[in-house]
C-alpha cells in the first residue's frame, strides 16, 4: 500500500477482517524493508487501553483485532509479538489488560504485555521540546499502532498520533496536560515512529475518550502515514481540522501530510468483495453524528479547566452527566452560580482569577491541584462517585 492511501474493510467478524486487512496491504512487505536487517524482529503492537472498559462502550481497542494482527504476524513466521501500553493516570493498565480481554489474548497466544507504567524510560529532543520516552520503544523492530478512532473532550479527536502518548511515563503524561497536549503530541510523534497503523472505527465514542456513547461504524482502517490518518478521523467525526492542533504541528515537523485531497480510500466492503479504489468524499458518519448527544462539549460550559489530566476532566464530565439527567445540573449552575475549576493550573492557588468569575461564582476545586479552595473535592483524580455526591450535596 502507498503513503496517501488508506485501506477499509466492513463487516462484523474483526478478527477475519483484521487478517483479510493485512493481506490487501501487505503487511509483510512492510516488515521486511523495514526492520529486514533484524533476523528476528520484536514487533510491538500499541493498542489503546485508556481505561479497564470493555471495547463495546467506544473507548477500548477491540482485542479481536490484535488476535487478527497476531495470527497474520505468526502465519508469516513473527512469532516475536510485544503488546505494550500504559493507560491514563489513575487507571492501571494491569486492570486494563484484565477487564479489556489482552491477558486472555496474550496467554492464548503466548505473547508478552508489557504495561508501561513500569517501564523505564530515556530522554528524547523533537518539535523542540525535551521528552521522556518508554525504553520499549528503542527494543521495538516495528511498531504497529491499533490507535481507537474517537473524540476527546479537550483535544477533540484522538488516533494515531495521540495514541502515542501511552509509551510515555505518568509523570511526562501529566507534564504533557501541562503544556497544552497538542505541541508535546507533535513533538512526541517526531520521536516515535509509527511504522503501520490499524485503526479500530468499530464503535468508537464520538464525543468523548472514555466512552459511554459508542457510534457503530463496524470498520477497519490500514494505514502508513498517521497524520493523514488523523485528518481523515477528523473528516469521519465531522470535526474541523484545524481545530486539532497536533495534527498541523505534525505536518510541519515532516511526520506525514494532512492533505486529505491526495487521499486514496480503497475499500473491502465484505469477505471476497473487489477492491474499490475512490478518492475521500464527504463523511457518511455526519447525519449519525447530528443525532449523537456531545456531552463532554455540552455539559463542561461551567468548566473552568487550565491544563486538567484527561481522567479528572472525564470524571467531572461523567459526574456533570448523571447530575443533567437528574435534572439538577441546572440547580447548581444558575441558581447556585457553581464553577467547576479544574486542573494544574490552580495549583498552589484559593481561588481562581478574577477575570476568570464574577462575584457571584461559587468556585468548587476538582481534584488535588485544587486542594486549596474552600469548596473541594480531593483526589488525583477524584472518583465520578466522588464528585457526584459533592456536588447534590451541595443543592
Amino acid at each position: 500500500m502507498k503513503k496517501n492511501e488508506i485501506i477499509k474493510i466492513n463487516g462484523t467478524d474483526y478478527t477475519a477482517m483484521t487478517v483479510r486487512l493485512l493481506e490487501t496491504a501487505g503487511l509483510a512487505d512492510h516488515i521486511r524493508q523495514t526492520a529486514g536487517s533484524a533476523k528476528d524482529p520484536l514487533i510491538g503492537i500499541k493498542p489503546n487501553l485508556v481505561s479497564p472498559v470493555p471495547a463495546m462502550y467506544g473507548a477500548t481497542t477491540h482485542p479481536e483485532i490484535v488476535e487478527g494482527i497476531i495470527l497474520y504476524l505468526k502465519e508469516h513466521g513473527y512469532q516475536k509479538i510485544m503488546i505494550c501500553e500504559g493507560s491514563w493516570v489513575g487507571d492501571k493498565t494491569e486492570d486494563a489488560f484484565e477487564y479489556c480481554g489482552f491477558r486472555l489474548l496474550a496467554d492464548r497466544y503466548g505473547i508478552t504485555l508489557l504495561d508501561t507504567q513500569k517501564d523505564s524510560s530515556f530522554p528524547a529532543s523533537g518539535g523542540g521540546l525535551s521528552l521522556k520516552i518508554c525504553s520499549c520503544v528503542k527494543q521495538i523492530d516495528f511498531l504497529i499502532n491499533v490507535p481507537v478512532l474517537k473524540g476527546h473532550c479537550q483535544t477533540h479527536v484522538t488516533c494515531a498520533l495521540k495514541n502515542m502518548k501511552g509509551l510515555i511515563p505518568n509523570s511526562e503524561k501529566r507534564r504533557f496536560h501541562a503544556l497544552g497536549l497538542h505541541d508535546p503530541i507533535a513533538a512526541l510523534n517526531s520521536c516515535i515512529h509509527q511504522d503501520f497503523i490499524v485503526v479500530d472505527n468499530i464503535c468508537g465514542d464520538p464525543d468523548f475518550e472514555d466512552g459511554g456513547n459508542p457510534l457503530v461504524q463496524n470498520n477497519i482502517l490500514a494505514a502508513l502515514d498517521p497524520v493523514l490518518t488523523d485528518a481523515y478521523a477528523c473528516r469521519v467525526l465531522d470535526r474541523a481540522q484545524e481545530k486539532v492542533r497536533y495534527i498541523g504541528l505534525s505536518e510541519s515537523l515532516g511526520i506525514g501530510s494532512a492533505d486529505l485531497s491526495k487521499l486514496v480510500l480503497t475499500n473491502l466492503e465484505s469477505a471476497g468483495s473487489p477492491l474499490i479504489s475512490e478518492t475521500a468524499g464527504p463523511s457518511s458518519a455526519a447525519d449519525s453524528l447530528a443525532s449523537l448527544t456531545h456531552k463532554a462539549m455540552a455539559l463542561n460550559y461551567a468548566t473552568e479547566e487550565i491544563q486538567s489530566c484527561s481522567a479528572c476532566y472525564s470524571a467531572l464530565t461523567d459526574a456533570l452527566y448523571r447530575l443533567d439527567q437528574e435534572g439538577l445540573l441546572k440547580i447548581l449552575t444558575e441558581r447556585l452560580h457553581v464553577r467547576f475549576c479544574i486542573g494544574q493550573g490552580y495549583q498552589g492557588l484559593s481561588s481562581p482569577e478574577p477575570s476568570r468569575m464574577s462575584s457571584e461564582d461559587l468556585p468548587v476545586g476538582i481534584g488535588n491541584c485544587t486542594h486549596a479552595f474552600t469548596q473541594n473535592i480531593p483526589g488525583c483524580p477524584p472518583s465520578e462517585d466522588a464528585i457526584y455526591e459533592y456536588l447534590k450535596a451541595l443543592i
